[in-house]
């Protein structure tokens, strides 16, 4: 499977300018392959095909006044922000046809100097390439310094170099893993284990283990209201602005965050051969009054983590339905209680008369209704694992209702 590594950049100042060259030339080939294709619905005309937007907006813009400019970066990034393009309408239309999973998409929008995150692609073809000193050459930019946290395990196919909204840069290399490096890194374990999610536990397991939730934004909640008031006292289109706005981005928590996930799935992916986790309806639970705790527990992300690593190391990932009535059901005689309010922790089966803890209880039932707990051996108990959801470059969802964010 294909997995990404992320490296933090540090371009000079010539440098950043050659990469906002090159962010605002690609923003324009896909800006103007959008403007085509909506001029060619609206004309009732047929789409213009890939190569013909090539040829017209790449080949022959350069030769333009207007466009003369293009020719300053490497072709190779224009051509990959057509091919995101040509990619965003073939999953808008899949979406209308009902061929793609997933939430509804849109049609591609065009994109925008302001927005938070800009991106450029170098494939193996534009002749990228790491020097003897661990830098990264890049065509028409330079040789730019790299922060290698590890070591790359096998020759990158293309780069992807990222400025984020905290105005950092990154560079995302795809790699291709090998499986049996894998399979030996996270040998086959006879464990499996429930993971009940939830506010005041981050995660409980059904082996009684609980994790506590980090809080990250609730715990940095003081400093950045402090930088948003400094913010709104900036004059707009001022240096001290763009200052004071990357102090309100929530770039430090965020990252935080991250590696809480990455560092808890990692340990449950290494630990056992099954995970159960409850598919949570998030985005109807972020329009409660629990929003911002929910928006800071990230419970998407991290059962996404779980999912990709799953696939990548032979685990078995289920995720049972969110309508199970785990909290209401006695793990020990499967009684069912009726439900109980949030602030309930601790209950006592009106039947067997065991008492419970709220989550584990939850976790236990989890398992269960995953077919785990039966699995002596730890072979997997249910075929594949859910693979990772990605964003789709250029669209934009539409309301679905609540579905799982």
């Amino acid at each position: 499977m294909q997995l990404r590594y992320s490296f933090r950049l540090y371009p000079t100042t010539p440098q950043r300018t050659a990469l906002a060259r090159a962010f605002g030339c690609a923003r324009v080939v896909f800006n103007d392959a959008v403007r085509a294709r909506e001029y060619a619905r609206k004309a009732g005309t047929a789409f213009p095909g890939a190569g013909e937007l090539s040829k017209k907006l790449i080949t022959q813009a350069k030769r333009t006044v207007e466009r003369s400019w293009l020719g300053e970066v490497s072709a190779v990034v224009l051509q990959q922000s057509l091919r995101d393009a040509e990619t965003a309408y073939r999953n808008f239309f899949a979406s209308l046809k009902g061929t793609r999973k997933g939430p509804k998409l849109g049609p591609p929008r065009l994109k925008s100097r302001k927005d938070n995150r800009q991106a450029i692609r170098f494939t193996a073809n534009a002749r990228w390439s790491l020097d003897h000193s661990g830098r990264l050459y890049l065509p028409k930019i330079g040789a730019v310094k790299v922060k290698w946290s590890r070591t790359l395990p096998a020759t990158p196919s293309s780069v992807t170099v990222i400025k984020d909204v905290a105005g950092r840069y990154f560079a995302s290399f795809v790699i291709d893993t090998d499986p049996a490096a894998d399979a030996a890194r996270m040998p086959d374990t006879e464990s499996t284990v429930g993971v009940d999610l939830g506010l005041s536990h981050f995660a409980v397991l059904s082996t009684g283990e609980k994790i506590d939730s980090p809080r990250f934004l609730r715990r940095a909640e003081k400093k950045v209201k402090k930088a948003q008031k400094e913010l709104s006292r900036k004059q707009k289109g001022s240096k001290n602005r763009d200052k004071a706005r990357l102090k309100v981005a929530h770039a430090q928590v965020a990252d935080a965050r991250r590696e809480f996930h990455h560092q808890l799935s990692t340990k449950l992916i290494s630990e056992n051969q099954g995970i159960a986790v409850e598919d949570l309806a998030v985005k109807a639970l972020a329009r409660t009054r629990l929003a911002k705790s929910v928006h800071d527990a990230g419970w998407a992300q991290f059962i996404s983590m779980l999912a990709y690593k799953a696939q990548r190391y032979g685990r078995t990932l289920v995720r049972t339905g969110r309508f199970t009535p785990t909290s209401q059901t006695c793990s020990t005689c499967g009684a069912m209680d009726g439900p109980k309010a949030l602030s309930v922790r601790e209950w006592t089966c009106s039947a067997c008369r065991t008492v419970h803890d709220r989550d584990h209880n939850a976790a236990l039932n989890i398992k269960a209704a995953a077919g785990l707990a039966a699995s002596a051996c730890g072979a997997p108990v249910r075929p594949g694992a859910i693979p990772a959801q990605r964003e789709e470059t250029g669209s934009h969802g539409l309301p679905t209702g609540n579905r799982a964010a």
